[in-house]
């Protein structure tokens, strides 16, 4: 078996994730959860790992550095890479991507995330653990703006996911490590490239955020991710990132410009053939922007709970709007809930009991 009839066998399984490792069986990550793919033996494993690496990637690799690429199959399906070692054997996880991007319909999305994309400027965040599906919601978005807005759109993404087809967009996509050395480079090189929309692919560090918000701030529309678990948290996790001397001035600069966080989480569907995003969203209105300028962030749940004509949602009530429309199961439902007793009262009164 080919190494690219290994991937597609993998696809035609529902698969999202493939871990190889030399000394341990190979598993597939299948609606979040791993099972045992393909009994391969070490030298194999050793040997299909080296042969998805060129050169440089190798040498490397061998100087004791992990490696993040994107690879393509002869049919256009792409894969995202990371190969490691671990205790002193190779091992490599690969992503497998979509073969095109979904749309925000097809993702089952709020219609509020399409009007967050017909936005102008601004900052928009799209937050979540590892592999909660940010890229592709975030994709979906991009092509949504793509398709509708004669606009130039730069993505920095490391590494490139999703190649979009142009349409009335002229879309430009560079690949950290390989179009540019940074986030941050890229950004500061962006903002005299002409853009409308601007993708950042990771907000990792102090001068990546200061960057997009400087971008935000004058007048471009920045769509970015970040690694945070709720729509709160993101806010505090962006001030917190810049030095404590500027807190205020960053309050103030991100009251200006924020246009809403979506922070979702995959979780199983009650037919057990998927998984559907379950999601807290705020969105900037003049409300939260003024609770950002107080540092009153932990009123924010309270003013997603009473935002709902604005399309606002808690994670808590949509986890009851997915249960209520047999999305997602009773347990599935608890078992992801933040406050147990609440959601378990919630659920209960929907069920009429």
């Amino acid at each position: 078996m080919t190494f690219e009839e290994f991937i597609l066998e993998a696809r035609e399984m529902g698969a999202s994730d493939i871990h190889l490792t030399v000394g341990a069986p190979t598993v597939v990550r299948i609606n979040g959860e791993l099972r045992k793919f393909k009994e391969l033996s070490d030298v194999v494993v050793n040997r299909t790992i080296l042969s998805i690496l060129n050169a440089e990637q190798e040498q490397l690799l061998t100087q004791g550095n992990d490696i993040d690429f994107s690879f393509e199959l002869e049919n256009g399906a792409r894969q995202r890479v990371n190969v490691f070692r671990q205790s002193g054997r190779l091992a490599c996880a690969i992503r497998l991507l979509n073969d095109n991007i979904p749309t925000l319909e097809d993702l089952k999305m709020p219609a509020v995330l399409t009007e967050l994309a017909e936005k102008k400027r601004g900052l928009i965040l799209v937050t979540g653990p590892t592999g909660s599906g940010k890229s592709t919601t975030l994709s979906a978005m991009v092509d949504y703006i793509n398709r509708h807005r004669a606009c130039h759109i730069i993505t920095i993404e490391d590494p490139v996911e999703y190649r979009y087809v142009q349409d009335k967009a002229t879309i430009h996509q560079r690949e950290v490590g390989r179009d540019v050395g940074s986030f941050s480079d890229a950004l500061r090189s962006a903002l005299r490239e002409d853009p409308d929309v601007i993708l950042v692919g990771e907000m990792r560090d102090y001068e990546t955020i200061s960057l997009a918000m400087t971008a935000a701030e004058t007048g471009h529309l920045v769509l970015a991710t970040l690694h945070t678990s709720g729509a709160a948290q993101t806010i505090d996790r962006i001030i917190d990132a810049c030095p404590p001397h500027s807190h205020d001035q960053v309050r103030s600069q991100l009251a200006n410009m924020f246009q809403g966080v979506v922070s979702q989480t995959l979780i199983p569907t009650a037919d057990g053939k998927g998984r559907v995003a379950a999601l807290e969203i705020l969105i900037g209105t003049d409300a939260v922007k003024s609770q950002i300028r107080a540092n009153k962030i932990p009123q924010m749940e309270s003013v997603m709970q009473a935002g709902a004509r604005q399309g606002m949602c808690t994670f808590h009530d949509h986890l009851v709007r997915l249960y209520k429309r047999n999305v997602i199961s009773y347990e599935t439902a608890m078992e992801y809930a933040s406050d147990k007793a609440e959601m378990e009262k919630a659920l209960n009164m929907t069920a009429g009991f």
